[in-house]
């Protein structure tokens, strides 16, 4: 391993540390950027945490990837897995379904599930119908902030995964009217970027591998 080396703020090293944290995300599934980070830089022997990218300059490392190493067969699997995104929203249409994380960001890989907000008065809702529907679901939860602001605290949501034939899909269950404020967005702080059935559609007819 290379010995350590000063963590400053020189742009390159942090190009360099998000370059490889995108690589160990596509290529080890690893969901946290703040992990992928972490075990870029220890591998490539930079300390400091000066030295480490953000995580929209992580999020950019991983389009490049993909469009850099996976060309049309990323392309080819954004495009599956939206097509995925728009058969889950169909069969969720009663709980007002949008589309949000790196399938609608197109930095999706093979590691990547099909991530829905869904609105409904209880969570149990949720499974009543997927169960009527013929789905085995898996319950998870997560935890997402609903504002900004140092005082700002997580909070906890279901969710409900279930498995379509080109992709897992994760409903994040809200309230009704949770519809108006989407939550904050762990990449850039800014509320996260929903789209509904018809901004998913539109984004099909685009080129392959088009985002909003």
């Amino acid at each position: 391993m290379p010995g350590k080396r000063n963590g400053g703020n020189g742009e390159r090293v942090r190009q360099t540390v998000a370059q490889e944290a995108a690589r160990l995300i596509v290529e080890h599934g690893i969901r946290d950027f703040r992990v992928a980070k972490t075990k870029a830089a220890e591998r490539l022997g930079i300390s400091g945490r000066g030295a480490l990218p953000g995580n929209g300059e992580i999020e950019l490392a991983v389009s490049n990837h993909l469009s850099l190493f996976g060309g049309d067969s990323h392309a080819s699997h954004l495009g599956l897995l939206r097509e995925a995104a728009l058969t889950a929203m169909d069969m969720l249409a009663a709980f007002s379904p949008r589309l949000v994380g790196p399938v609608l960001q197109g930095t999706a890989d093979h590691n990547s599930a099909v991530n829905l907000h869904v609105f409904a008065d209880s969570p149990e809702a949720i499974a009543f119908e997927l169960h009527a529907l013929g789905f085995d679901c898996r319950p998870y939860e997560r935890r997402l902030k609903t504002s900004r602001g140092k005082g700002a605290r997580p909070e906890s949501f279901a969710g409900y995964e279930f498995q379509l034939e080109h992709a897992a899909v994760q409903a994040t269950i809200f309230p009704i009217d949770g519809i108006r404020q989407a939550p904050i967005s762990p990449v850039d702080g800014k509320p996260m970027k929903r789209a509904n059935r018809k901004a998913v559609e539109e984004l099909l007819e685009r080129p392959m591998g088009a985002t909003l």
